[in-house]
């Protein structure tokens, strides 16, 4: 593998093993934050249970995926030198914000809610925790808005070799930036709601906790039902801004090469130039393509062989990513909608292959977040900043030996993080609401990230 490759691969693996972290985060605060809502409103100390216990897991995933989150940064000097040194003007403003306004903003008020419980007010608490939430979810608004621009640069102009902002404002409204952060927050709370919904029917089949872990599977059924359904909205609108603003990548998406109306939705075909002669065409959907891109059924999309060869995505990948993804978001959609008509019946309890199934799922929402992720990077290629800057162009003039040992380090590394993640979440979601507290969970899971903590008070 040549510099470049080598380069995408060890960032891709960074990335994607921080992103194991992310929607969890996202996703499991909120139902946190509404627990503890619960909590105070009713003084019903079930719901305290229920944020104590899993407010433990989401301190083990929050100060784990810190730890990944920190070496990523740092390979924008160090394998991307000549993108920071192209567009360091306009892609380090959000990722600063992020990092001193609301990383700062969610990891002060989750050190005050973890061993806050007998020091603050119920109030007090509460309101920390909802500032934990509003932190996590502006840390995603930020660094979306740095992706968006790459997808769409906007409020730029190219002056001395390099590109310098000009709009802060643009930047920060791009259009393309919020389809994608409103897909992306609403995915990490399948991903949340699905790993409670898991958890709990883990326990639900051996009648463990019933009313603890029933509750808390309403309670996450409600935001499944919400977010997978708010998940295929957003990604229809997601895929039609995509039509616009990137053609290159919407052809990939539907590997279509000819630009033609009336464009047909294929569901599995191979994805090559030769579809149409081999008389595959029946297999598609008749003009729902275009209608769903432009919403005209007669809508002429732009084909990959309008686009010089250099600057086509990778085809198959791009393609098959998108069609998983869309399956299994339909499958969520079904998974959700099945739960909330069982408990609803009151069969929920007696329905072990449903609940074997939730169980089993909850790997699947992280492929198919990945997956999403997938289709807007690798459908971007070859582009790092879309129609501005090549990746072949940003990558930093190092020896390839040194990228070689950086990615095994990385590997490695992130490796035993993952596996520590891994460990002390399914030991503590198996144990069950156990009187262990937040705090005393934290300080262990940050000195097994090998970071400092407090230790708690009796």
């Amino acid at each position: 593998m040549d510099l470049v490759a080598l380069s995408r691969l060890q960032f891709a693996i960074t990335v994607g093993f921080h992103f194991l972290f992310v929607p969890l985060t996202i996703g499991l605060v909120l139902l946190l934050a509404i627990m503890e809502t619960l909590y105070v409103r009713s003084g019903n100390p079930l719901y305290q249970k229920m944020t104590r216990f899993w407010g433990k897991l989401f301190i083990i995933n929050f100060i784990l995926g810190v730890v990944t989150g920190i070496t990523m940064e740092f390979q924008f000097g160090t394998n991307w030198s000549e993108y920071a040194k192209y567009v360091g003007d306009i892609f380090g403003a959000p990722l600063a914000i992020e990092a001193t306004v609301a990383f700062f903003l969610e990891s002060t008020f989750l050190g005050l809610w973890a061993y806050g419980w007998k020091r603050l007010t119920k109030k007090a608490h509460l309101f920390s925790i909802w500032m934990v939430a509003l932190g996590t979810h502006l840390s995603a608004v930020w660094i979306i808005i740095a992706n968006g621009w790459m997808q769409h640069p906007v409020g730029y102009v190219l002056r001395n070799g390099r590109a310098e902002l000009t709009d802060f404002t643009a930047v920060v409204f791009n259009s393309y930036t919020w389809h994608m952060y409103f897909h992306t927050v609403l995915s990490s709370y399948v991903v949340g709601a699905f790993f409670v919904l898991a958890v709990s029917a883990y326990h639900l089949l051996r009648k463990q906790h019933v009313e603890f872990f029933q509750t808390s599977f309403r309670l996450a059924l409600i935001l499944a039902l919400v977010a997978t359904v708010g998940v295929a909205v957003t990604g229809d609108l997601n895929g039609s801004n995509a039509a616009r603003v990137q053609p290159g990548k919407f052809a990939a998406m539907e590997a279509l090469w000819d630009t033609r109306s009336g464009v047909p939705m294929y569901l599995m075909v191979v994805p090559d130039e030769g579809r149409e002669k081999n008389n595959v065409e029946a297999a598609g959907i008749p003009k729902l393509t275009s209608f769903l891109a432009f919403r005209d059924p007669e809508a002429k999309i732009t084909g990959l062989k309008d686009l010089p060869p250099s600057e086509r995505p990778p085809v198959a990948l791009t393609f098959y990513s998108f069609r998983i993804m869309v399956a299994l978001g339909i499958y969520f959609i079904a998974m959700a909608a099945l739960g909330w008509y069982l408990d609803r019946r009151k069969k929920l309890l007696d329905s072990a292959l449903y609940l074997k199934m939730v169980l089993y799922s909850l790997p699947l929402t992280y492929v198919a977040i990945n997956l999403g992720w997938m289709v807007t990077e690798v459908g971007r290629q070859p582009w790092v900043v879309y129609g501005l800057m090549k990746t072949a162009q940003a990558v930093s003039p190092i020896p390839v030996a040194q990228v070689v040992q950086s990615l095994i380090g990385v590997i490695i590394f992130y490796g035993i993080l993952i596996a520590v993640d891994v460990y002390l979440l399914v030991k503590n979601a198996k144990r069950g609401p156990a009187a262990v507290t937040p705090a005393a969970v934290w300080t262990k899971a940050a000195n097994a990230a090998g970071l400092p903590a407090e230790e708690p008070v009796k």
